[in-house]
């Protein structure tokens, strides 16, 4: 039971909104990813890299992905030289944001149901917005996410709070009305400097255990929200 969720008020009608991270959580983009980074490192004469290899380097947005990427290839990329590279990969990327990406199990019913229940539905991604939003619009979520804060928007980065804190604002929900839900360190590291409750969701991007990433709860798929969230409401 989340000691924050406890000191935060009556259980009814929580949680008020919910902020989803993206990549790993709501869809698995991660061949996509992978294709933009393969090109971008041809252009260099580099290897490409596997999925698995991209798998591990995705959550702390495209300039970190290229960033390791190189690195992988034993090139220390920074400053000007990282700029100029993750410009290129955004324009890389951009061509095929949903080739290969699909969405998560359970992702589309969640959203979908809860955003029909009258709950406020964000997501908050260490990705562009307009990458993000170009994806929330091909999988036909948009009209069920009230908000979307992207790497771009302007707060500081998961882990830091700020995007989190910023979409809530938005949504006009308190911390302590509202639940993060993620797969990642940079997602439940943010919620927890919010403070604000958190469920890790398994299968996707973290190079840590899930059990270990400090999530109020740990599911297998989106479709555990429903049973992950009364669990949340339970007295301590």
């Amino acid at each position: 039971m989340s000691v924050r969720f406890a000191d935060g008020g009556d259980r009814c009608g929580w949680p008020q909104a919910v902020l989803f991270d993206l990549d790993g959580t709501l869809v698995d983009s991660v061949p996509d990813l992978t294709a933009a980074a393969n090109a971008l490192l041809a252009t260099e004469d580099k290897a490409a890299l596997g999925i698995a290899d991209v798998r591990a380097m995705i959550g702390n947005g495209i300039m970190k992905l290229v960033e390791r990427a190189f690195a992988a290839r034993g090139e220390v990329l920074e400053g000007d030289a990282l700029a100029a590279m993750t410009d290129r990969m955004m324009g890389i990327y951009a061509q095929n944001l949903t080739g290969g990406t699909t969405l998560m199990p359970g992702a589309d019913t969640i959203v979908t149901a809860y955003a029909r229940a009258g709950v406020k539905i964000g997501v908050v991604t260490n990705k562009p917005e307009i990458f993000s939003r170009a994806i929330v619009d091909h999988f036909g979520l948009a009209s069920s996410v009230h908000v979307i804060v992207g790497g771009d928007t302007g707060p500081a980065r998961k882990p830091a709070p700020d995007m989190l804190l910023h979409a809530l604002d938005r949504l006009g929900v308190g911390k302590h009305r509202a639940l993060m839900i993620g797969d990642s360190p940079a997602d439940i590291d943010a919620a927890k400097a919010a403070p604000m409750p958190s469920i890790a969701v398994r299968g996707g991007y973290t190079n840590i255990p899930v059990e270990e990433l400090g999530a109020d709860v740990v599911i297998d798929s989106l479709n555990e929200v429903p049973q992950a969230i009364e669990k949340l409401k339970e007295p301590v």
